[in-house]
């Protein structure tokens, strides 16, 4: 995929400025790995930007939020949630598609937590007035910022993938995972099942990206794992900040249960599979070819293979 499809044109002049300065870095050595992590952790914090925001104006108004004003604070949070997405689309941080993702999210998340709050499984202990049954309307956008991160880190970190299972099956077991999260309150619980079936389908497959100068790879499973226990992270911020509480919180904050990871796996898996109806999984054999590199000497290693290729892909 070319930086002129990857990249909106506002992140292209973000590009193109951090080329500037980041080329003028030694490659190798120490200083060139802490100039790749240093991209790496700025690159995920940008496609973590929507969530970001949101966990910020939680934390904002836990803390400073005036009850005298008379306006609920989740309401606010959900015109805020509104107006973060237009902004990011007025100022081309994000695209129509990953706004499209976005919305689908909203609906999918929504209609789950109208039943799980209906069930006692967690609860919006404030009032607001955007809300369907016990449900703030913001709550939709919890699932959106996944969403959002997993379709905007596909283009930010250039990510392609070997041995990638048929589509067919990982949208079956999508379907599987999301029914799992309503029949599991009447019938029994599939999913350590659903588990298995990941491993098998998944076991084989790695992720491989892009961060400054070089190309890297890792297993997917590890890169479903690393994603859920930071959304599991998000959500102990979101329930300190009582955004939403469950029962065994209702008399004061406790950390979320590690088995609460399980769930959020589970669901990352499925966000990950939504996102790919809009983001197709593109195989490591369809890169594109790199640009002639500026540093002759400059060096990638893909699965253990020293390549010469490109340093200015994308930062």
């Amino acid at each position: 995929m070319s930086d002129e499809k990857r990249f909106t044109s506002r992140e292209a002049r973000i590009d193109a400025a951090a080329h500037r300065l980041l080329d003028r870095l030694p490659d190798r050595g120490l200083l060139g790995g802490l100039t790749e992590l240093l991209v790496f952790g700025i690159k995920q914090a940008f496609a973590c930007l929507f969530g970001g925001a949101m966990l910020t104006l939680m934390i904002a108004t836990k803390l400073f939020w005036p009850d005298a004003i008379g306006f609920a604070r989740y309401d606010f949070l959900f015109l805020a949630a509104l107006g973060i997405q237009l902004l990011m689309l007025a100022f081309k941080l994000e695209t129509i598609a990953e706004a499209k993702v976005i919305l689908i999210f909203h609906i999918v998340g929504t209609l789950m937590e109208i039943f799980k709050t209906s069930v006692g499984s967690w609860i919006y202990p404030e009032p607001s007035f955007f809300r369907i049954g016990g449900v703030p309307l913001f709550s939709g956008f919890m699932y959106a910022a996944v969403g959002s991160y997993l379709a905007r880190v596909t283009r930010i970190l250039d990510l392609h993938y070997t041995h990638y299972p048929p589509r067919s099956a990982t949208v079956l077991l999508a379907l599987a995972i999301y029914a799992n999260f309503f029949t599991h309150h009447f019938v029994i619980d599939l999913r350590y099942l659903l588990f298995a079936i990941i491993a098998i389908l998944f076991w084989r497959t790695n992720v491989h990206y892009r961060v400054f100068r070089f190309r890297h790879r890792m297993p997917l499973l590890i890169g479903f794992l690393l994603i859920a226990l930071f959304i599991w992270f998000a959500e102990n911020i979101g329930t300190w900040s009582r955004a939403w509480i469950y029962p065994s919180q209702h008399a004061g904050w406790t950390p979320v249960s590690l088995q609460k990871l399980g769930a959020w796996y589970l669901l990352m898996i499925l966000s990950f599979v939504l996102v790919t109806l809009v983001h197709r999984p593109r195989p490591l054999q369809a890169m594109h070819q790199p640009r002639p590199a500026r540093d002759p000497q400059a060096v990638t290693a893909e699965g253990g293979v020293v390549i010469r290729e490109a340093p200015q892909i994308s930062s």
